[in-house]
């Protein structure tokens, strides 16, 4: 049996903001068997407090403690790499906030950043690539991703996420990242390990993403569960070289595989 269980957010636990059926008696149902529950979420943007929020006003039981997202990594990351460098970030202010409540230095200007930081953001300009192009023109500068999600499952449709801002930045800089945060990062297993106080291999993890949540699971020696309530479909299932361990129609059907 599982020591703990490792949930993706939205797809597998809410989409847009409504909570999938069952889902809420699901997360019950993992304190009941005696499995410890953490919530991880490639959203850069909300802190681990807001999250949280939103998730108990729809009726989950929830600490922030028992949740950590794509900036939670990413703020870790950059603490722990990147302390005495300032950073130039491509994003919007609820990851800045992070950052700089991680200790972190910020710049709103190019040419002063020691690291550009790329993530989701819903104002994004050809006057921001053309800065991130300028700063990165520098091979010293170190890129650094929050997250590969190029999509987001909302209630009505997939709208782009980090991954669509990272790759517009990549494909005008001839840039791959030095390092991608959040799933199916290393640091991302890393944080996982240190929040649950146990060894992956001990843990089982469900989410609806085979590129970000499945294979964080293999990387990581856990059992996978892969939910067909968010942006995988039978067809890319079959595609795919990465095979979960258990399909369910639901986080609802949980108790098959505890």
């Amino acid at each position: 049996m599982a020591e703990g269980v490792v949930l993706d957010v939205d797809g597998t636990l809410i989409r847009g903001d409504t909570p999938i059926p069952g889902a809420v008696s699901a997360l019950s149902r993992v304190r009941a068997g005696g499995c410890s529950p953490l919530l991880i979420s490639n959203n850069p943007i909300q802190t681990r407090e807001a999250y949280c929020d939103r998730l108990t006003g729809h009726g989950f039981s929830i600490s922030p403690s028992e949740l950590i997202t794509a900036g939670t990594i990413t703020a870790e990351y950059l603490a722990r790499e990147h302390d005495s460098h300032t950073l130039f970030v491509v994003g919007e202010d609820g990851l800045r906030n992070q950052l700089r409540e991680a200790g972190l230095e910020l710049t709103t200007e190019y040419d002063r950043g020691d690291v550009l930081v790329a993530s989701i953001d819903r104002e994004f300009t050809y006057e921001k690539l053309t800065q991130a192009l300028w700063a990165l023109s520098d091979p010293e500068i170190r890129f650094i991703g929050t997250d590969p999600d190029r999509t987001i499952p909302t209630e009505r449709r997939e709208v782009p996420g980090s991954g669509a801002i990272i790759n517009a930045i990549s494909g005008v800089t001839g840039r791959e990242p030095d390092a991608m945060m959040g799933k199916p990062s290393p640091a991302a297993i890393g944080t996982i390990e240190r929040a649950l106080g146990i060894s992956t291999d001990e843990c089982l993890i469900v989410g609806d993403r085979l590129d970000t949540d499945i294979l964080l699971g293999e990387r990581a020696g856990m059992t996978t569960v892969l939910v067909r309530t968010g942006v995988t479909d039978e067809r890319a299932l079959k595609k795919s070289d990465v095979e979960p361990d258990y399909v369910l129609d639901s986080v609802a059907e949980i108790d098959s595989v505890l």
